[in-house]
Formats: structure tokens, C-alpha cells, sequence
């Protein structure tokens, strides 16, 4: 079982490297993905499913439909769309397509050998403490890191509209 923990390590370590150094927005999500999708699989081997679960669930699906809802939000239009089927070609895929396989195989193996590791349960912060916490003394900082992300879409809105100089959005376009 620590091979296939290393091996996805590895992949997650790859798949994460790349994502950084593409050019290419939709290059670098697919790689993030996979690299989310790595991580998950190392949870499901360390014996927590439950979190590897909501890592696929919320940072790999959620991430996705992020990204996917700035796209549209930004409206690049139909000069775009020839850059858009470059960027879609099957050469594009064959990089996480490759890691996706690696991390499908590993996770095969893993399943017909028994499933995820059994750790015996640690001592930790019980789920509903880190409620409390966080809605108790740290409520504060979870509304102000709530107001950040909400202006950073809204910074990323700004950034990335492109209106007539009269401020009138997206008029005429098409």
C-alpha cells in the first residue's frame, strides 16, 4: 500500500508542477485536477475515504465549475474559438490523460486488494469543536476571509470585462 501512496504522491507532485508552469489556463486546470484527484487517492490509502471523498466532491469538482463559470463570465466570444479548439485537441489530453491512467490503475489495485489502509483512529479535534471554533471566538475571521474571496471575484470580474469605453457591457457584442 506505501507504493501506491508514493506513486500517487509522485503523480499529485507532477500533475501539481505542471499545472503551475503551463501557459495555458485550460492546460493548467486539467493538471490541477489531476493532482487534486492524486491527493484524494493518497487520503483513500492513509485510511480516509470519507476525506478522500470530499476532496474529489469539492476541490476537484467544485474547482471545475469555478474555473468553468470565469469562463463564461469573461465572454471571449467567437474570436476565441479557434484558439479554444487548439487548446482542446487530443494532444492537449494526453499529458492527464497518461497520469489519469496511472492514478485509475493504483486505484484498481488498491480495491482488489481490500480497499483503503485501516488506521486505528487518532486523538483529535472532534468535528463538532471545530464548528464551534469556527463560528465562536473565530467567527470574525471567517466572515473577513468570506468578504476576500467575494472581492476577489468581483476583482476578477473587473479585470477580466471588456466593456465599450462608455462602460456599456458587452453592447453589440456577439
Amino acid at each position: 500500500m506505501t507504493a501506491v501512496g508514493y506513486i500517487a504522491g509522485g503523480v499529485a507532485l507532477l500533475a501539481s508542477l505542471l499545472a503551475v508552469t503551463r501557459r495555458n489556463a485550460i492546460h493548467g486546470a486539467l493538471y490541477l485536477v489531476l493532482s487534486l484527484l492524486a491527493v484524494a487517492l493518497v487520503f483513500f490509502v492513509l485510511g480516509a475515504p470519507f476525506v478522500a471523498a470530499l476532496e474529489v466532491i469539492v476541490y476537484a469538482g467544485a474547482i471545475m465549475v469555478l474555473f468553468v463559470f470565469v469562463v463564461m463570465m469573461l465572454n471571449l466570444g467567437r474570436a476565441s474559438e479557434a484558439q479554444e479548439s487548439v487548446w482542446t485537441s487530443p494532444r492537449t489530453w494526453t499529458g492527464p490523460a497518461l497520469l489519469a491512467l496511472v492514478l485509475a490503475a493504483e486505484l484498481v489495485w488498491v480495491l482488489a486488494r481490500g480497499g483503503a489502509a485501516t488506521a486505528p483512529p487518532r486523538p483529535g479535534v472532534p468535528v463538532p469543536a471545530v464548528g464551534a471554533a469556527l463560528f465562536g471566538p473565530y467567527a470574525l475571521a471567517v466572515e473577513v476571509a468570506s468578504f476576500l474571496l467575494l472581492a476577489a471575484l468581483v476583482g476578477v470580474f473587473h479585470l477580466g470585462h471588456r466593456g465599450s469605453a462608455d462602460g456599456d457591457a458587452g453592447a453589440g457584442e456577439d
